[in-house]
């Protein structure tokens, strides 16, 4: 079968004529992961990210920028196309505005595109690289994170926990919130754990992880002190999210509570660990 080019679905080179088309390929920068970003909030990839300068001279007023976003090692999501309607002359910082092109919104957050980028560079000339603008899928819906990967598979930062329960994530939350659970938070900072537990009586699973995004520590003893100490923002830095174990609704508070108790023995949170009963 013969493959689909981003040429055959956009036309883009119609616009070639008249407007230099620049494609930047984001990804992450060794201080932060733009795809935690965009699912967040994608308008600081579709304006930070695209249109950030350095040295380097990117755009030109006119000019049509494309923006792609890293989602594996050859696979990037489409997330934006704009024309480039003013230059602000600071280096280091945002240096350009620009306006969403309105005939290409059908496809923006959906299209997934294979690319190997051998370059160091981000930006590239379209007309250069159009062959190899490969479409492997167009997304029914914008794209907003991974699909939920199995109760065994969970593993997420404070902000993806974050971004999944404020953009509500259908998936996800279906998983979660009808569950009870034993689940490990990690400092990732220190090595220490947590092991808690979701049953009827605090509200499941998704609402024991709504409270830890409210406030950090989600009413616990040992986590109080230390968001006390260190500040919110170290949780948002440092946590991640686990489930050791799931059961449906059903499963008695007390089976719950035992295996809670059960995962502290094993990992000794309360001697190590931020765990104090």
């Amino acid at each position: 079968m013969k493959e689909i080019l981003l040429e055959d679905l956009l036309h883009m080179l119609e616009k070639e004529t008249t407007s230099p088309i620049k494609i930047k390929f984001n990804q992450h920068n060794g201080f932060s992961d733009p795809m935690d970003l965009y699912k967040a909030n994608p308008d600081e990839i579709n304006n930070q990210w695209l249109f950030w300068r350095n040295k380097m001279r990117y755009f030109d007023v006119g000019d049509i920028a494309v923006c792609f976003l890293k989602l594996s090692n050859e696979t990037w999501l489409l997330t934006t196309i704009k024309k480039v309607t003013k230059e602000l002359n600071v280096l280091n910082n945002i240096n350009y505005e620009g306006k969403e092109l309105k005939e290409y919104e059908q496809f923006l957050g959906r299209v997934i595109v294979k690319y190997h980028k051998s370059h160091q560079t981000q930006l590239r000339h379209y007309k250069s690289i159009k062959d190899k603008l490969i479409v492997i899928q167009i997304l029914p819906t914008l794209f907003d994170g991974e699909d939920f990967p199995g109760y065994d598979k969970v593993r997420l930062s404070y902000s993806q926990l974050k971004t999944i329960i404020d953009r509500n994530k259908r998936d996800w939350i279906a998983a979660l919130e009808n569950q009870k659970a034993v689940y490990l938070i990690t400092d990732t900072h220190t090595g220490k754990l947590y092991v808690g537990s979701a049953t009827s009586e605090h509200g499941m699973l998704l609402q024991r992880w709504k409270n830890y995004v409210s406030n950090g520590h989600g009413g616990n003893i040992g986590l109080i002190e230390l968001v006390k100490k260190e500040g919110f923002d170290y949780v948002k830095k440092y946590f991640q999210y686990s489930i050791l174990e799931n059961y449906n609704a059903k499963v008695d508070d007390d089976i719950i509570l035992s295996r809670e108790s059960w995962w502290k023995e094993i990992f000794k949170s309360r001697e190590f660990g931020y765990n104090k009963n």
